[in-house]
């Protein structure tokens, strides 16, 4: 049985034990994880022996005909790639989407260090710390270094036998394949939902579609275009290498094949004469060993991980991720891709992803590399006689075509999606379903509407009257999300009527909620309306003047709610600066308008009631201000918002509960209870759950034939 019927019989096991046994298959997981190290394992050795070697058997002439004729030559092909993986995110269909808060939208990205990252002060750092670049750097450096070296022969036998060593180790670990994607198949089938698993169809579709247009037009097309080599002449005598190379996966099996093609066709159009005849038998081996156009194209990926986990790139990252990726790619994708998935805060889970695409990928990928490299020795070895030829009138055509093909290829492609991936937004069906963690054991009663409240004499013992009264009467501000809301059952829920349950069962007594007004507060804490208000109340300097706040249980960020289009726009505040005049909704809390005052100062700010008037239509709003945890709760309701937090600098805010009747020795009770209760980690586990929605989605079992189909287990 041949190597690849193997891959595929493991591949379709895999996804069959996946939907047989659904979420039980991750017990494989360690195996999946296990293999990817060990594909990882002896990636950069090799980069660094492979540069080495091959650089150092050049002389100093084929260095230069090298560096001049075949590398303009691969930054032209380099620049075609990128712009065709840059076009791929084009074919995402446009779906509605919003998310919890995260931590990534405070986290502030680390500068782009270009020394650090690309020049090695020490490269054994670089190669424990997998920095791609710098190892590639280093490798390059010694390599050309050795050029000139005359007594280079017994390093060079060395590096090659290296190299041979390191190859076969490659190509032992490549023989568990079949164990390895058995295992990574099944775990993604068994716990991939449907959701991820149309996302996933789409950047497959989308990357095969493309990865055919450039390597059976975009590049043929271009030597046909500028040389007098035809397509049908390339296709006669690569045609089996390639099928082979697409069914094993395997660029370097065929290199023989396409150096004697390449010299073949330079032979039968009489471009032989001179060095450009061997120039092949440089260029294809040199050109292993820096980045394909299929690997190029496999830069896709991030920005594909990036649009299914909603994480929004600028042009300045998409910049970037050009330059990064082109010079990481010079080793793995195995290596790169977890390193440019860190690099742009994107889950590192979804490197699981490539993998699994990278099945069906991988082989359409070699397909480019293959072509791409019998571009390179063509158009390469033509330059150096004279023969490309720029001002051929074929080139207009062949530009012409290849505009109207990639337009029917990415407009088609994304006409598909939009039709068939139908995308229905149920993330606000996930917050209106939200429930308390802690069922309460005492009596509870909610009050939507305000009770009549008298006049108490400041010397009554808070903590008493809460024991007679046999309750605890907690004041909430109503919409005030995620800390208090009324979920889809009409239940009062959030993160601080959660704590104020517990709050209460530690009393031993039951517990009343009663609504308060904000700009009230102080006068229905006087009374005996209320003990305590637990709704997110900020600590300000305008709030810790009037009211007794108790110690702070959390930090809230100041931060920006604006439509999906404008995110880029509040990124900065200096680009806030920049728009002028413009409308900021805000609530009455003094001390955040102070703060957007301070840095924008022609903005004009219109105080709201509630975050719900900025989402009216025709509200006239440029912007509403307010804390991302609570920001981008609101956003689950309307989608069509995002949450930016702009920078330079963090505005943190804390939160505390107000105390009734400046009661100290209640407020002393308050704060020891909070310091209790962030020591046994119920904060923590109400803040994951509450404002970072972990498990906030009801869990239900993944379907599975064991299951759902036999009835073997529940």
């Amino acid at each position: 049985m041949s190597f690849s019927r193997k891959i595929l019989i493991a591949l379709a096991a895999g996804i069959l034990l996946g939907i047989f046994l659904g979420e039980r298959a991750t017990y494989l997981k360690w195996a999946a994880d296990g293999f990817v190290k060990l594909l990882q394992m002896t990636v950069l050795p090799y980069v660094v022996v492979s540069i080495i070697g091959s650089l150092a058997t050049l002389n100093a002439a084929d260095a230069k005909r090298l560096a001049v004729k075949a590398g303009a030559v691969l930054l032209l092909l380099w620049a075609i790639a990128l712009v065709f993986a840059f076009l791929i995110p084009l074919t995402f269909p446009s779906i509605e989407s919003a998310s919890f808060f995260s931590t990534t939208l405070v986290e502030r990205r680390q500068a782009f260090n270009f020394v650090d990252l690309y020049i090695p002060s020490n490269p054994f750092y670089s190669l424990a710390n997998n920095i791609v670049p710098a190892v590639v750097l280093f490798a390059i450096v010694v390599g050309v270094a050795l050029i000139g070296v005359e007594r280079k022969t017994t390093l060079v036998e060395v590096l090659r036998t290296a190299s041979e060593a390191l190859a076969r180790a490659t190509r032992f670990i490549v023989r568990l394949t079949p164990y390895g994607l058995f295992a990574i198949a099944a775990v993604a089938a068994g716990t991939l939902n449907l959701e991820q698993i149309g996302r996933l169809q789409v950047y497959l579709i989308a990357y095969v579609a493309v990865a055919l247009l450039v390597s059976l037009w975009v590049l043929p097309g271009l030597i046909a275009a500028v040389t007098p080599i035809r397509i049908r002449e390339i296709v006669e005598l690569t045609r089996n290498a390639l099928i082979v190379g697409v069914v094993a996966g395997d660029l370097f099996i065929i290199l023989p094949v396409l150096t004697e093609a390449s010299k073949t066709l330079i032979a039968r159009h009489g471009l032989a004469e001179g060095p450009s005849g061997q120039l092949p038998d440089v260029v294809v081996p040199a050109s292993f060993n820096f980045p394909h156009t299929g690997k190029l194209l496999s830069l896709s990926f991030i920005l594909f991980a990036a649009w299914f986990t909603d994480i929004a790139l600028t042009v300045a990252d998409r910049a970037r991720l050009a330059f990064t990726g082109l010079v990481t790619f010079f080793g793995s994708l195995n290596s790169a891709v977890p390193f440019l998935l860190d690099l742009f805060r994107i889950p590192a889970d979804t490197f699981q992803l490539f993998l699994a695409t990278g099945v069906i990928n991988s082989r359409v990928g070699t397909l480019v590399a293959a072509v791409h490299t019998l571009t390179v020795a063509l158009l390469g070895s033509c330059a150096v006689v004279g023969a490309v030829n720029w001002r051929s009138p074929r080139l207009p055509r062949y530009l012409a075509v290849t505009l109207a093909l990639t337009v029917v290829v990415i407009g088609g492609t994304r006409l598909l999606f939009e039709r068939v991936l139908r995308h229905e937004y149920t993330r606000d069906e996930v917050l209106a379903g939200m429930h308390l963690l802690l069922q309460p054991s005492g009596d509870a009663r909610v009050y939507r509407t305000e009770l009549p409240s008298n006049r108490v004499e400041a010397a009554v013992n808070q903590l008493s009257v809460i024991r007679s009264r046999g309750a605890l009467r907690v004041g909430y501000a109503p919409n005030s999300l995620p800390y208090a809301f009324f979920n889809s059952r009409g239940d009062l829920v959030g993160f601080d009527v959660e704590m104020a349950h517990r709050l209460a069962e530690e009393l031993r007594v039951g517990i009343e909620f009663v609504p308060v007004d904000r700009p009230r507060i102080f006068g229905q804490l006087s009374g005996d309306y209320c003990d305590i208000v637990m709704s997110g109340v900020p600590v300000t300097t305008d709030n810790a003047s009037r009211l007794l706040l108790s110690a702070s249980y959390l930090d809230e960020t100041l931060a920006f709610v604006v439509p999906d289009h404008a995110r880029e726009a509040f990124a900065s505040w200096d680009q806030i600066r920049r728009m002028g005049p413009i409308v900021i909704g805000a609530p009455d809390v003094p001390y955040y308008i102070d703060k957007v005052r301070q840095q924008a100062p022609e903005a004009r700010i219109e105080v709201l009631r509630s975050p719900e008037e900025a989402f009216a239509l025709g509200s006239g709003l440029h912007a509403m201000l307010l804390p991302a945890e609570r920001g981008s709760a609101w956003t689950l309701l309307h989608p069509e918002f995002s949450v930016v937090v702009p920078e330079p600098g963090l505005v943190k805010v804390p939160l505390a509960y107000a105390i009734a009747r400046h009661d100290q020795a209640f407020a002393s009770f308050v704060n020891t209870w909070i310091d209790l209760k962030r020591k046994d980690g119920t904060i923590d586990r109400l803040y994951r759950y509450w404002i970072l929605g972990q498990n906030a989605a009801a869990a239900r079992p993944r379907w599975s034939i064991i299951r759902d189909v036999l009835h073997w287990v529940d």
